[in-house]
């Protein structure tokens, strides 16, 4: 029995402080985590799809937010008074010049569209937070009410991180429609997705509850999502459209990852949705 208890004290003594330093580096990688967590959802300097030529027209105009912020947008106005509105809210990455291979397709369809870049992001002073890109989103929308477009006549299109703010905009309004494109049912979904190890809904400031409100949302919606998706798993794009309200209309890609091809297939539904809207 003495010879059993001091192996034990042994064991102890030897696997008791190697317990304490994976210890210790797990709150390390929580405190860190807290700290630069908008470090890792936010990525302005990163770019995508750079070098491709502007083929449609755009005026480039500065967007004045509730909090004074001024945010660099592109507009194109084929004819306001004739067709909708595109509202683009792009994702957590890179600049406008980074849609430019998205919005050139815009000019082949009869519609007029709106891009804004993000606090933080194309140079825009701020820095990116959830309530922030909210307020960006929403003054976007009241600058184009300003130039005379009703929010009927207003079609909210998500990408990616840009979903989340789309659905909070969206919620009780009038908009005419709602594009969501590789859509996540919330940041904190994504998040225990990317990291299950971390205790991702105490951590995380930024959540983005889309799943809790688009019940919320009445206005037509069509939401894109491919298949092999590596950033947001496929599996969000179809709960939220089995979330969604009626009329409801999908586009699922086999083949596509988080960056959809604006491929003949991509563009037919694009146009088929928009064209049915009131």
């Amino acid at each position: 029995m003495n010879f059993l208890f001091k192996k034990n004290l042994i064991k102890m003594n030897y696997f008791g402080p190697i317990l304490l330093v994976f210890v210790a580096i797990y709150f390390f990688v929580l405190i860190s985590t807290y700290i630069f967590q908008r470090n890792l959802l936010y990525h302005p300097m990163e770019n995508n799809y750079f070098g491709d030529k502007l083929n449609v027209s755009v005026t480039k105009i500065k967007i004045k937010t509730q909090d004074n912020i001024e945010l660099l947008s592109w507009y194109h106005n084929k004819d306001s008074n004739k067709y909708k509105t595109i509202l683009f809210l792009h994702g957590n990455a890179g600049s406008l010049e980074n849609r430019i291979h998205k919005i050139n397709h815009f000019k082949d369809m009869n519609v007029n569209f709106l891009i804004i870049a993000w606090r933080g992001f194309s140079k825009n002073k701020g820095s990116p937070t959830e309530k922030g890109l909210y307020k960006d989103a929403r003054g976007a929308v009241e600058w184009l009410k300003s130039k005379g477009i009703e929010e009927s006549d207003i079609i909210i299109y998500g990408e990616s991180l840009g979903t989340g703010v789309a659905v909070e905009i969206a919620q009780n309004k009038n908009f005419a429609g709602v594009i969501l494109e590789s859509p996540f049912t919330s940041m904190v979904d994504a998040g225990k997705d990317k990291y299950p190890f971390l205790p991702v809904r105490l951590l995380l400031k930024d959540k983005y509850e889309s799943d809790k409100k688009i019940k919320n949302v009445n206005s037509p919606i069509l939401i894109m999502h491919g298949k092999v998706d590596k950033i947001v798993p496929f599996h969000m794009g179809k709960k939220m459209y089995e979330l969604a309200n009626e009329p409801k209309h999908y586009y699922f890609s086999e083949y596509d990852d988080h960056m959809m091809e604006y491929n003949e297939k991509l563009l037919n539904a694009l146009k088929k949705f928009i064209y049915g809207l009131n």
